[in-house]
């Protein structure tokens, strides 16, 4: 069982930068594919951006192009995001996810079905 803790949310205006952090607990981190999500109010579940287990492969939403960032410190067992020019739609609890499966990212990435464990979730709020 992996234990997923994010950390990082808060207010923020748009076009600021907020970095979320994803503590995983467990001795076998590198091995999985780790993915963001985010969720509004009566919403679906949105894909964010998914990073391979070694770092080598990344998959990113359209919606975040070239705005945020996905990275991960296997040595501390943490996996980033990185949010700049944050936009109101950007609003959202945002969740990390752990799939076990070790492999390349893909589209395949944007199902949350894909993904093994989930964290509590850390809000994000971005005002006007």
């Amino acid at each position: 069982q992996v234990q997923l803790v994010e950390s990082g949310g808060g207010l923020v205006q748009a076009g600021g930068s907020l970095r979320l952090s994803c503590a995983a607990s467990g001795r076998t981190f590198s091995s999985y594919a780790m993915g963001w999500f985010r969720q509004a109010p009566g919403k679906e579940r949105e894909f964010i951006a998914a990073i391979r287990g070694s770092g080598g492969s990344i998959y990113y939403a359209d919606s975040v192009k070239g705005r945020f960032t996905i990275s991960r410190d296997n040595a501390k067992n943490t996996v980033y995001l990185q949010m700049n020019n944050v936009k109101p739609e950007d609003t959202a609890v945002y969740y990390c996810a752990a799939d076990r499966t070790w492999g390349r990212v893909g589209l395949h990435s944007a199902d949350p079905e894909q993904y093994d464990y989930w964290g509590q979730g850390t809000q994000v709020t971005v005002s006007s």
